[in-house]
C-alpha cells in the first residue's frame, strides 16, 4: 500500500543433488507506466549457499523513505533479481517484478436512495497515508460534467478526514461522481462511484 514499507521475499531453490554458490545482485527502480526508469530506490547484493535440494528465502525491505519522493503518479515499482550460480560458467536467472501501490484513500458513502430533484448528501473521506504530514490538500469533485474544487486543511500523518458533499440530481438513471485527492506530497488519489438516481 502507498505510504508503507514494500516487504519482499525471493526463493531459491537448488533442485540438483550438488552444493550451489549463488550470487544475488537486487535492484530496483520507480517507473513510469511505459517501465522507464525514473530513480534507482535499491542496490543490494548477496551471497547464498544452498545444499542439494535445498531452499532458502532472501527478505527485502524498501523503505518508505527511499521511495516515496521518487514515485510518479503511476505508483510503480520495477524489482530485479540477477542470480548468478558461481563456477558454472556464467549461469544466470533474472527475476523480475512490478510493483504497483494500491491507495486507499478515497472512500464515498451515499445514501440508501437517490431521487430526482431531491437534495443528496454525500460523505467523501480521504486520508494521509504517510508517516509525515500533508498540506496543500485539494478535493477536486467532478459530477454532471462539472468540477467543484476544494481546499482541505493539512492532514497528520496516518490521519483520516470527511467532508460532506451536496448536490441535487436533475434526471434519472446512472451518474458518475469521481474525486481528486492531491497534496504536496502525492497527487491524483482518485475514488469514483457510480450513483443510480431514481425517478421522483
Amino acid at each position: 500500500v502507498f505510504g508503507k514499507d514494500i516487504n519482499l521475499i525471493l526463493v531459491l531453490s537448488n533442485l540438483s543433488s550438488d552444493r550451489k554458490s549463488v550470487r544475488v545482485d537486487m535492484s530496483a527502480s520507480t517507473i513510469l507506466y511505459t517501465r522507464r526508469a525514473v530513480r534507482e530506490i535499491l542496490n543490494a547484493a548477496t551471497s547464498v549457499e544452498l545444499g542439494p535440494k535445498q531452499g532458502k528465502h532472501i527478505r527485502v525491505k524498501i523503505p518508505y523513505t527511499h521511495y516515496g519522493k521518487y514515485l510518479t503518479t503511476d505508483k510503480r515499482i520495477q524489482v530485479t533479481a540477477l542470480c548468478e550460480v558461481m563456477r558454472t560458467h556464467g549461469l544466470k536467472l533474472l527475476v523480475e517484478k512490478t510493483i504497483i501501490l494500491e491507495d486507499t484513500n478515497i472512500i464515498i458513502k451515499l445514501p440508501r436512495r437517490v431521487v430526482v430533484n431531491k437534495a443528496v448528501s454525500l460523505e467523501i473521506s480521504y486520508a494521509n497515508p504517510l508517516p509525515e504530514p500533508v498540506s496543500r490538500c485539494v478535493l477536486l469533485v467532478t459530477l454532471m460534467n462539472q468540477q467543484v474544487k476544494i481546499n482541505l486543511a493539512r492532514l497528520a500523518p496516518r490521519e483520516r478526514s470527511k467532508i460532506y458533499f451536496e448536490f441535487t440530481p436533475r434526471r434519472a438513471g446512472p451518474l458518475q461522481l469521481q474525486v481528486d485527492f492531491s497534496c504536496d506530497k502525492f497527487s491524483h488519489v482518485k475514488g469514483f462511484v457510480t450513483i443510480a438516481v431514481a425517478p421522483a
